[in-house]
């Protein structure tokens, strides 16, 4: 009788895997590490099921949209609402367990989860914010923003990558994305010395000046301050105008690539540098 085989063990994700591993390194990011981990696990449970944008794809026409700004609305997003509220739950949930989001902001969050009627208008002023001109987030997404941006990053990612193939961003030079119209929440430092930034929302990367502010386009580089973590791995840039600061990741250096859920959490002594020094 032929013996039944023992299946086969999954390799962890990558970015999984490097958070463990700095969890040894450095014990004092274990929480931080912890939470990055359990969203990376909710959002992969979605990830693999999201279509493709509802946009053209073709090279030439998202280049038009980009001549006149971000090119994803709101409509073009692939999101299925049953998913965006298990995630907004999910993403809540692990948050609060991990004490980066207070009881009263959870219980908001789990009641906005619970109204699918008014989920996805509430989610589209979110969304659309960060546009010119644009109405603020309504009262029911206020302070939600962070847990907001985890839910619907699969929907982003995925929207954002097909577009990103697709586009010709080399004459983007805004600070926002162009793509969703979001602000960078990472930089990486490439091979050749060209800084990329790296939208929050939709993980979207475009070049952008290397000594300029993206948030204000400060490019007086007498305020700008730039210091490195202990290995050199990483940099930190700081607008003496807006007071603002973006992390980069030194890839010149590197054994890896750019992971952002890692290096967001890596990064975390930097933060706590830059805010030490009044930077925001």
């Amino acid at each position: 009788m032929k013996e039944p085989q023992a299946p086969i063990a999954r390799s962890e994700p990558r970015e999984i895997a490097e958070l463990r591993k700095l969890k040894q390194e450095q014990p004092d990011l274990s929480s931080a590490a912890d939470l990055q981990i359990e969203l990376l696990q909710l959002q992969r449970r979605i990830q693999a099921r999201v279509p493709l944008p509802s946009i053209r794809l073709d090279p030439e026409y998202l280049n038009g949209l980009l001549a006149s700004g971000p090119i994803l609305q709101f409509e073009h997003l692939p999101v299925d609402w049953s998913d965006m509220r298990f995630l907004l739950r999910g993403a809540a949930s692990a948050m609060r367990n991990h004490d980066a989001l207070d009881d009263a902001d959870y219980r908001r969050a789990e009641a906005l989860a619970r109204d699918s009627e008014r989920l996805p208008g509430i989610v589209r002023t979110w969304y659309e914010s960060v546009r010119p001109g644009a109405a603020p987030v309504s009262p029911e997404a206020a302070g939600l923003e962070s847990v907001l941006q985890q839910a619907m990053r699969p929907f982003l990612t995925r929207a954002g990558d097909a577009v990103m193939a697709r586009s010709d961003l080399g004459g983007w030079n805004r600070g926002t994305c162009p793509l969703c119209g979001g602000e960078p929440d990472l930089a990486v430092i490439t091979a050749a010395a060209d800084r990329l930034l790296i939208c929050g929302r939709c993980a979207a990367r475009w070049r952008f000046e290397q000594l300029t502010c993206p948030f204000c386009l400060n490019s007086d580089r007498g305020k700008i301050t730039s210091f490195a973590s202990r290995d050199g791995q990483y940099r930190l840039f700081a607008c003496g105008v807006c007071e603002r600061y973006l992390k980069a990741y030194d890839a010149r250096r590197a054994s890896r690539p750019v992971m952002p859920a890692v290096d967001s959490v890596a990064t975390l002594p930097l933060d706590a540098a830059a805010i030490q020094k009044g930077f925001r």
